[in-house]
């Protein structure tokens, strides 16, 4: 008998997770076939649900609801719901996520916004019918059949739950003339029953990875902290969460369930004790210090209540903020995933849209009035922002990639970008690789969540602590290194197939005189120090020369040392080079 029973327990097990789906055993995330699962995440942020500051419009619209209707303003409603037709159209597609999985990301996690999916409660026509749009669906669909031809996880996100569910709209799409998630049993039903569709429309796909219930609560149910952070009984949230597992059960029993605490997702207290046998914790990690003291809460919890953690939304700093944390999830068997994907001049994402000058004077009239832009012209450039969004327009930023997937594992570093010699090398193609591997920079990372500050200074091109800024000297790749401290450095890698020597130009700008800088290589200096005279301005560009220096044959890796700062580097000009013969 009792071989028997262990034999049906085998069989209900292999029955449950045999074919692939991530579920919790004890405190690890694993897959069917037992093995732990470190997730490698990237959120959709900006896909179904926008946020103001994505479109660099948080000071004008935050929340989505704002947002469109200043648009419908200047379009009207038909021209808008072609701008958000073309929009989520090209913001992804199945090109971005073979990208994604070609970067290295194994799992997705999509921030939904309930009315892709279902009317809002003020719309529906009988009170406590629930109306099912098809739009979000078939959204999510599509994103699911890309991930699972990539073999990625896709993990649903309630980002903007029916009502908003958090005093900061920006995330949730809260509209303060309505009732919120918390105020209205409406909602909350709808809540309940749009989890129990979704579940039971993808309760059987392996590649659905869990269900994030609620994304980033933010409410004050007893406290006096208005997005819940001094909350120590979330006696609502705990409810809540309870009934959408309930529900999901109902269809359900193969998933992950995912929950999040009160204070943007931290704020666990009287959360406890769990409900379900399948589930995992997440938390939310922004803007301080990646040391183990920042996560041990939530370590605690996972040692305490045998239950997984995931770090379910982190990012939107430098790339040495993340090769750290990254180091700090991995080493503790916590997945990430990074924040977001694409966001107009994004240098701390993995790709950016690129604004356009018609845009810039559209946020100026949104921004400080004065004439209306017409129809025709504000139609046009929305609808040429929506094309940048396109995977094949978007820059990508390999920096990021590369901070997230390789730099937290070696101090190696690797070539930006090919440089042949001779020729003119631009001072922000730089080597990939970590602070004071590939740079050395002063000021690198944002660790304070109250005080904001900025790693690079010039905050364009590149996310590492290398101040770049835009260039406006006449030869340009469009950049230039800016705000150059003393003893800062920059490491450039190159191959050549015999010794040479070279003389080297140094295209610089300066409204001072006094900037020092000389090159070395692994083995000491290989030039005297150069001292450049006043360009005129910071925005007037010179050259000056440093002579016979001299290259090794086969791996150079030189470094630029700024002795002296406070001037601005455009590129280095390998000119004449002479071949010297071994005797």
């Amino acid at each position: 008998m009792k071989n028997y029973l262990l034999l049906v327990f085998v069989l209900l097990t292999f029955s449950t997770f045999g074919q692939g789906y991530l579920h919790r055993n004890g405190q690890n995330i694993e897959d069917g076939n037992g093995k732990n699962i470190v997730l490698r995440g990237l959120g959709l942020g900006g896909w179904m649900i926008q946020e103001g500051y994505m479109l660099k419009t948080g000071n004008i619209a935050g929340p989505q609801h704002i947002i469109k209707q200043k648009i419908t303003d200047l379009i009207g409603e038909e021209n808008t719901k072609e701008f958000y037709k073309t929009y989520k159209l090209n913001g992804i597609n199945k090109k971005d996520i073979d990208s994604l999985a070609a970067w290295g990301f194994n799992s997705i996690r999509l921030p939904m916004h309930y009315n892709l999916y279902t009317l809002p409660i003020e719309q529906e026509k009988v009170s406590g019918e629930n109306t099912w749009l098809d739009e979000g669906f078939k959204m999510t669909d599509d994103l699911l059949k890309w991930c699972a031809a990539n073999k990625i996880y896709l993990i649903l996100d309630l980002h903007g739950a029916p009502g908003g569910q958090g005093h900061d709209a920006n995330i949730s799409d809260y509209d303060t003339a309505k009732p919120s998630l918390w105020e209205s049993e409406a909602n909350q039903d709808k809540t309940v029953a749009l989890w129990k569709k979704l579940a039971s429309r993808y309760k059987d796909n392996p590649w659905i990875g869990g269900y994030d219930i609620i994304n980033e609560p933010n409410w004050n149910f007893d406290g006096k902290n208005v997005n819940g952070c001094d909350e120590k009984l979330n006696i609502p949230l705990r409810n809540l969460e309870i009934r959408i597992t309930k529900a999901i059960r109902e269809v359900d029993t193969n998933h992950l369930v995912i929950i999040e605490g009160n204070c943007w997702g931290n704020n666990y207290d009287g959360i406890f004790p769990l409900w379900d046998d399948n589930m995992a914790l997440s938390f939310h990690k922004y803007w301080n210090p990646n040391n183990v003291e920042s996560i041990q809460k939530f370590l605690d919890y996972r040692t305490q209540y045998n239950v997984p953690i995931w770090l379910g939304e982190t990012g939107e700093n430098s790339n040495v903020w993340f090769k750290e944390v990254v180091a700090l999830a991995e080493s503790n068997n916590i997945g990430w995933a990074f924040w977001p994907m694409k966001k107009i001049d994004n240098i701390a994402g993995v790709t950016s849209v690129s604004i356009t000058p018609q845009y810039e004077q559209l946020l100026q009239y949104w921004e400080k009035g004065g004439k209306k832009p017409s129809s025709a012209f504000a139609k046009s450039t929305l609808m040429q922002i929506a094309d940048n969004y396109k995977i094949e327009k978007v820059t990508i930023k390999h920096d990021v990639i590369d901070a997230m997937f390789r730099q937290y594992k070696t101090t190696e570093t690797k070539t930006y970008k090919k440089h042949s010699l001779p020729g003119k090398v631009f001072a922000t193609e730089y080597d990939l690789g970590q602070n004071g591997f590939a740079y050395f920079d002063k000021d690198v990372v944002n660790y304070n969540g109250t005080q904001f500050t900025p790693w690079n200074k010039g905050g364009a091109m590149r996310n590492d602590g290398v101040d770049i800024q835009k260039c406006n000297d006449k030869i340009t790749n469009g950049f230039n290194v800016c705000f150059i401290d003393d003893t800062e450095w920059l490491q450039f890698t190159f191959e050549l197939n015999s010794k040479k020597v070279f003389d080297i130009d140094i295209r610089y700008s300066s409204q001072v005189a006094g900037g020092k800088l000389y090159l070395e290589d692994e083995s000491g200096r290989i030039s005297q120090t150069i001292t450049l005279p006043s360009s005129g301005g910071k925005n007037t560009w010179k050259t000056a020369t440093l002579e016979n220096v001299t290259l090794k044959q086969g791996t150079n890796k030189i470094k630029v040392h700024f002795e002296k700062g406070n001037f601005n580097l455009n590129f280095l000009e390998f000119k004449k080079p002479k071949t010297l013969v071994k005797k």
